[in-house]
């Protein structure tokens, strides 16, 4: 597929050194320290000076009241570009993609992006209380305090539209526990069935216990430059093929049915030059597999509505027909606040730099991302992804 006309691509933009600081599931260490530790393992990893790190982009609930200037002073950096993104699981696709116009631009060489987040027993609530106007309004007024009342209603939605049932969203979580068990960072180390899944204890009708991520402490980070730089530093990394971000879309839709990624998902597609059955592998955001199930239909792997019997025809695993969160993704790993949006991408740099170990997907060589962030009452505002792909 030819690029659209008069829009310009991610030719030359490499993606490299991944970083995962541990998850921890609860942490008196505020989140300044995870963006710390991923910049030490970022300098390390790449055996850069920290003054060759002239563009920063932070993500994070907890960091207030500081945003990205302040981490430049709490950790001595000085770049000459700088972004805040307050876009929660939208986060790692859009600072990929923010990041990469800039070093196409010249204003910034080698860009660092980060996502982290503490979680102490207080900064859920905390980050609860100050989410949005609309959650506020819509929500806590009749004692629905969290996440989990919204997606359940989002989810019961789906499934009255789409005939999904729970045994179809449990295919996806089952299959991602699957692939946790081979990550070392991923907090969830027990093997999950599907008569586990069913049985589990009723959270919000129709969400019970394992469709619902775990709060935890951590930071997910990786840095960005030219393709040239990436090959004189001599740092594996995969080549920036195409990315997209929509923001409110889909807003005549009363419950959220569609994503936005259906939105721009031809001009993904037209600007990597590959169809959906060219990817080998897909890391979808999920922070309930409803969501994971959406992204399957808007980003072109099924028609809408076809999100259950997709999930039923296709094993999701690692070593599946269609691998899927090959890292486990939240709902097993854990969820690091806005390092969540990031998983997806230091996974995918890791499965196509060699570094995936024992959950390699075997010979891929295209990889997609998809972001999802700020749930408001009955929807998502936020959405993006990217492909990214081995150098030939």
């Amino acid at each position: 597929m030819a690029p659209l006309q008069g829009r310009k691509g991610y030719d030359g933009v490499a993606v490299a050194v991944p970083v995962t600081v541990p998850y921890e599931r609860y942490s008196t260490r505020g989140a300044h320290w995870f963006i710390g530790r991923a910049v030490q393992a970022l300098l390390q990893q790449s055996g850069l000076a920290k003054a060759q790190i002239d563009g920063l982009t932070v993500s994070s609930f907890s960091l207030a009241p500081d945003t990205a200037v302040g981490v430049t002073q709490h950790l001595g950096l000085s770049p000459r570009w700088l972004d805040h993104l307050p876009t929660g699981g939208a986060s790692g696709v859009m600072a990929l993609r923010r990041a990469a116009r800039a070093v196409q631009a010249g204003d910034a060489d080698i860009v660092a992006c980060i996502g982290a987040d503490t979680n102490h027993v207080d900064s859920f609530r905390q980050t609860l209380g100050s989410f949005s106007d609309f959650a506020r309004d819509a929500t806590y007024p009749y004692g629905a305090g969290g996440p989990n009342s919204m997606f359940a209603f989002i989810t019961d939605h789906y499934m009255r539209r789409c005939g999904a049932t729970r045994e179809d969203f449990g295919r996806i979580a089952v299959a991602q526990r699957s692939n946790a068990l081979k990550n070392p960072n991923a907090l969830f180390k027990k093997a999950l069935s599907l008569d586990d899944y069913l049985a589990a204890k009723p959270i919000s009708a129709p969400i019970h216990l394992f469709d619902c991520v775990m709060p935890c402490a951590g930071a997910e980070a990786f840095l960005v430059m030219s393709e040239a730089r990436a090959r004189a530093l001599a740092l594996p990394h995969a080549l920036l093929r195409g990315a997209i971000e929509r923001h409110n879309a889909y807003a005549d839709d009363p419950v959220m049915l569609r994503g936005g990624w259906r939105v721009d998902r031809n001009e993904l597609y037209a600007m990597a030059g590959v169809q959906p059955a060219d990817i080998d592998f897909v890391q979808t955001y999920d922070d309930y597999p409803v969501i994971v199930m959406m992204q399957f239909e808007d980003l072109g792997f099924c028609d809408k509505g076809e999100g259950p019997a997709f999930v039923r025809a296709h094993r999701l695993t690692r070593d599946g027909d269609f691998p899927n969160n090959t890292s486990g993704g939240q709902l097993s790993a854990g969820q690091a606040g806005a390092a969540g949006g990031f998983l997806g991408l230091t996974e995918t740099l890791r499965q196509l730099t060699d570094q995936a170990g024992a959950r390699a997907v075997p010979e891929a060589r295209l990889g997609l991302v998809g972001g999802f962030g700020m749930v408001t009452y009955d929807r998502c505002l936020c959405t993006g992804a990217v492909i990214l792909g081995r150098p030939e």
